[in-house]
């Protein structure tokens, strides 16, 4: 006679974290974001992600500056993008107008409110699929326009609500009227 099978242990469950306890413990952390509240973190880009996200805040920030339209953050910068269970995504970069913020109006502790852009940049782990599902959460969060950079093609791809995304090449222009007007720059400024 065979001994009786057993069964595995139960794994035990991690309660989900909250938002305020997310940013009590990692409120100032990088490569790390809030998931359907669980802790998930990133392994670090290196420094080709590090020089695109750099050149496009410079640029985002150069014409922010010259039209005084807003605020330009970048470093991940935590955005609330669901509640219940909380997701708190990090940006690379991302626009906040004044017309959403007023300027004389300080930022939040800890989340944004919803930006009005949004800029993320593929890094050598991320898969593309993971990178259009963060940025249909930003748009659902009420982000108005989410660009993706896409190093290895040196592509861009423009995510509007309601819009099938805009793939740009290289030597296209990446024009973004509805939220910084008068923005007009090669997709390959953001690589070179």
């Amino acid at each position: 006679m065979s001994a009786p099978a057993t069964l595995p242990a139960p794994v035990p469950s991690v309660p989900l974290m909250t938002a305020a306890e997310f940013l009590a413990l990692h409120g100032d952390e990088s490569n790390v974001e809030l998931v359907k509240g669980r802790v998930v973190r990133y392994p670090m880009p290196g420094p080709k992600h590090g020089l695109v996200c750099n050149k496009a805040a410079f640029l985002i920030t150069r014409h922010v500056f010259e039209h005084d339209l807003g605020r330009v953050m970048s470093n991940d910068t935590f955005i609330r993008v669901a509640s219940g269970p909380d997701t708190f995504r990090g940006a690379d970069v991302c626009f906040l107008s004044y017309a959403r913020l007023a300027k004389d109006q300080p930022l939040p502790d800890g989340a944004l409110i919803s930006p009005d852009l949004v800029v993320e940049v593929r890094s050598p782990t991320d898969r593309l699929n993971k990178l259009t599902g963060k940025a249909s959460e930003y748009l659902d969060a009420g982000v108005t326009v989410v660009v993706l950079l896409i190093p290895e093609t040196q592509t861009a791809a423009v995510y509007r609500q309601d819009d099938l995304p805009v793939q740009l090449g290289s030597d296209e222009e990446l024009k973004l009227p509805d939220v910084l007007p008068g923005f007009a720059v090669p997709v390959r400024a953001f690589f070179e």
